[in-house]
């Protein structure tokens, strides 16, 4: 069925939709992105996608609240309409969802709508770049909100009165395994995750890539985070699980205090004289054996570091990485990838090398006062606490096959073989603890409970668990706290490692305001009774998969002030 006989002007709305693009932006109209339905994803047979051959999923859902009101509908310019009874796909299931604990559910009859009006180009590819502009006109319309009502029942008013927003997620339609697929960004992640890796080794630039960073929000929202990490380079499952492909739309005003969306430049961002992975992908359409294998080089500030002996299946794919040490000072650093065999996900990145050890709260004064303080809310970062990753191994299998010499003497044997392809898995995961207490130096802490302008101590341990050899890991390096007087921003303090290695600890740096040079923090003289409640982020763990990174509290309770503790009395 069409809709969208009706196409108004485009309303007042925000839309945290966001394009993927590399160095350039496809909001801009710059640059390109590689793969997109080129290379082995359409050449192979029983694993393709037909560019265009793609959609979005809708979900309306409370504006204030984030509860899911309707059931979503999926929409797409490619009629389904001839082959809906064999699109295997996993139901009318939504990121939320997924996020509060649906399970992936096989189905093999699909229902989708066609627009009159065609939805603009959502994954970008060799042949055309996606344009934000365009998308966000589509979707921030009147005539997407009358779209909407009309097949969820919600009345269009509400939808763009700002009561609700939707939920936009991209689809993608495949053929895997000789199988035609319809799935959503998350969906693809999760069957990744079920296959073992095998649906990536497949579709390592068009779904891991190209259509993982379709959408994704430019700040956070109905309690999914902004994505700020590469977008020139394939994305790892849990990314894509847990953050990737989700738009979402309200046709409320800008509430004031937003500032412009900025969109970042850069695929990595690494803290300073950290041990850090830098991955891409690496896939080829031509079988890569023993007999002649690839390497990868990384050029990064004049030194070349390589990865060698790679060994790739017709078709296949992997992730190839180098272990290297960043600087010690802030900076940006181009890195240039060259390979001798195979096609990159990318040939260049731009990384920013940051020091968090820059901005250390002021000194604390006796008189200081914050009389309209409102405890903040924690933040709700995601955690990253296990990886999964691998690399091709190649063996010869012999098949021996004898040759008749006939009139011209006696034969022989020749090894007519092959080369098998194994898939070798790794994983890395991380546990993490954190606790604060009063300072040795607080006379009047019991236990827990402390008044307020006195010091506190926090310890932090993190432990890495990996199959993978050490060239490929690293354990937690940097661990940063977060404190309720800055609202868990503006100021931080960052830990200093005193063990290192796959288990390491860390502890708060010497205060140079502590008289006694302590390692501790001062919790105002003017903070309220109640929870003090600490934010921590242990992070770079790094894994050719990414970051594993753990976000931790600990809290003591607050109860009358350090002035307490004075008295005068007479001199004797």
């Amino acid at each position: 069925m069409r809709l969208f006989r009706r196409f108004f002007s485009l309303v007042l709305c925000i839309s945290l939709i966001l394009l993927s693009s590399e160095s350039t932006f496809a909001a801009q109209g710059e640059g390109n992105i590689d793969g997109g339905g080129g290379h082995v994803n359409q050449g192979i047979e029983g694993y393709k996608w037909p560019t265009g051959y793609e959609g979005v999923r809708i979900t309306v859902v409370d504006a204030e609240s984030g509860q899911q009101l309707s059931t979503p509908i999926d929409l797409s310019n490619y009629d389904v309409s001839a082959v809906s009874a064999s699109i295997f796909n996993f139901g009318k299931i939504s990121k939320i969802q997924y996020r509060n604990g649906a399970a992936l559910n096989i189905q093999g009859t699909y229902q989708c709508y066609q627009p009159d009006k065609p939805i603009p180009k959502i994954i970008s590819t060799n042949s055309g770049k996606a344009d934000i502009n365009a998308i966000k006109s589509y979707f921030c319309s009147e005539g997407a909100a009358s779209m909407v009502a009309l097949y969820t029942g919600i009345s269009e008013s509400d939808i763009s009165s700002g009561k609700y927003k939707l939920v936009v997620e991209p689809i993608i339609y495949l053929w895997y395994k000789h199988l035609f697929f319809a799935m959503t960004v998350t969906e693809a992640g999760l069957y990744n995750r079920a296959t073992g890796g095998d649906f990536d080794s497949h579709f390592p630039t068009v779904v891991m890539k190209n259509f993982a960073l379709s959408m994704f929000l430019e700040r956070d929202d109905l309690g999914f985070q902004a994505y700020t990490g590469p977008k020139g380079s394939a994305r790892t499952t849990n990314e894509m699980i847990s953050i990737l492909g989700i738009g979402i739309v309200s046709y409320a005003a800008q509430p004031d205090g937003v500032p412009p969306v900025t969109e970042t430049e850069y695929d990595q961002v690494y803290r300073v004289n950290t041990d850090v992975i830098t991955a891409v992908s690496l896939y080829s359409d031509r079988e890569i054996n023993n007999r002649s294998k690839a390497a990868v080089s990384f050029r990064i500030k004049g030194i070349t570091y390589q990865m060698t002996d790679i060994v790739i299946p017709e078709g296949g794919s992997q992730l190839v990485w180098v272990k290297w040490h960043t600087p010690s000072t802030p900076q940006d650093i181009t890195i240039t990838i060259s390979a001798n065999k195979g096609t990159l996900s990318t040939r260049q990145m731009t990384v920013r090398v940051v020091d968090l050890n820059e901005n250390p709260p002021p000194d604390p004064q006796a008189n200081d006062r914050n009389d309209s303080y409102r405890l903040p809310e924690v933040p709700g970062k995601t955690d990253v606490t296990e990886l999964s990753w691998g690399e091709w191994d190649c063996w010869w299998q012999s098949h021996w096959v004898y040759h008749s010499g006939g009139v011209n003497g006696p034969g022989n044997w020749c090894d007519h073989g092959w080369y098998e392809f194994d898939w070798i898995p790794y994983y890395a995961s991380i546990t993490a603890t954190m606790s604060i207490k009063p300072d040795a130096k607080n006379p009047t802490a019991e236990g827990r409970i402390m008044k307020s302008g006195y010091g506190i101590n926090m310890k932090a341990t993190a432990r890495l668990s990996s199959d993978a050899p050490s060239t490929a890991i690293t354990g937690a390096q940097n661990v940063v706290a977060y404190f309720p007087e800055f609202s868990y921003q503006t100021y931080w303090r960052l830990l200093e490692r005193m063990t290192e290695g796959y288990t390491s600890s860390f502890e708060f740096q010497k205060n140079q305001y502590s008289t006694y040079s302590r390692r501790s923090h001062f919790c105002p003289i003017w903070f309220p009774d109640g929870p003090y409640e600490v934010y921590g982020e242990v992070l770079d763990a790094w894994t050719p998969a990414g970051m594993l990174k753990v976000n931790l509290t600990d809290e003591l309770t607050v109860r009358d002030n350090l002035f307490s503790d004075w008295h005068i009395r007479p001199a004797d």
